[in-house]
């Protein structure tokens, strides 16, 4: 498992990605000239205008605005604009375009404001209803590399409500298998498991999802770290101070949860040195 991602990659690879869903669809209240008349509006105003040019420059959002004057049903031109205010905290301004994007396009971009108030605003209950709404329109979809119970087992663990959070794991571990039970499970969806067994003081399951997660992933920080802790609730002191050992290293060395947005919000029970040593001390 390799590093997570540098800071300067671009935008458009994180937050643009839409991962699970590849390049976003057109699909728009009124047809809007049609697809051929679309598409060349996303090569004037977007390929060849606001994506050659830094996010954060101002003249991001003329490119964005002049694509909405000459298609005002236009999702993605919403989203786009709404792309570099998501990084610079501007959340109502976001989900203000967010909103528009999603009542012209839900299927596409209503998943996504789930996965923003989620991750970046910490709205949980507000992601719930997203992810719940999300999920009738495409019952077996994807967002950023995760299923939809995936977000809401994390909401459900945030707020507190951790048989909720198991039975939402239940069904990502689920759908990640799929129908043969053979597919892949995200290393991620076996650390948060670890984390709601951790706390529900269920010390031995905590202790066998974190050790898959780290099988998949050895330099986990966060997976080492609650190890730790599930190890020390158990008396096991040595194998804790190797877990904090690992997690502290890993960070070090730059390792992260490699979650795509990872530099841009904090996700759940994401970890520090400081958080390290002071459980080393």
């Amino acid at each position: 498992m390799g590093k997570s991602l540098p800071l300067f990659l671009s935008l458009s690879l994180l937050l643009l990605a839409h991962r699970g869903h590849g390049q976003p669809a057109v699909r728009t209240v009124a047809p809007c000239g049609g697809q051929h008349h679309q598409d060349s509006l996303v090569a004037r105003y977007l390929t060849n205008g606001a994506h050659r040019i830094s996010y954060l420059s101002p003249r991001w959002a003329l490119y964005c605005d002049s694509l909405i004057a000459a298609c005002p049903t236009f999702a993605y031109a919403y989203q786009q604009k709404a792309m570099p205010l998501i990084t610079t905290g501007q959340y109502q301004e976001t989900f203000a375009l967010l909103d528009q994007a999603v009542a012209l396009d839900p299927d596409h971009w209503l998943a996504y404001r789930g996965f923003l108030k989620c991750i970046f605003t910490k709205d949980y209950e507000g992601a719930l209803v997203d992810f719940g709404q999300a999920a009738r329109l495409k019952p077996n979809g994807r967002e950023m590399d995760h299923t939809y119970p995936f977000f809401r087992g994390l909401c459900q663990l945030e707020l507190g409500r951790f048989a909720r959070a198991e039975a939402e794991f239940s069904r990502d571990l689920a759908q990640q298998r799929g129908a043969d039970g053979t597919g892949d499970v995200h290393f991620n969806t076996l650390f948060y498991l670890g984390v709601l067994h951790v706390e529900m003081k269920h010390y031995d399951r905590a202790t066998a999802y974190l050790a898959q997660c780290l099988r998949a992933y050895p330099q986990h920080p966060e997976a080492n770290y609650y190890a730790a802790l599930a190890c020390r609730a158990q008396g096991k002191e040595a194998a804790a101070r190797q877990h904090l050992a690992a997690a502290q290293k890993a960070l070090v060395a730059g390792y992260r949860l490699n979650e795509d947005n990872i530099f841009y919000a904090n996700y759940p029970r994401q970890i520090t040195e400081f958080e390290v040593r002071r459980a080393a001390r």
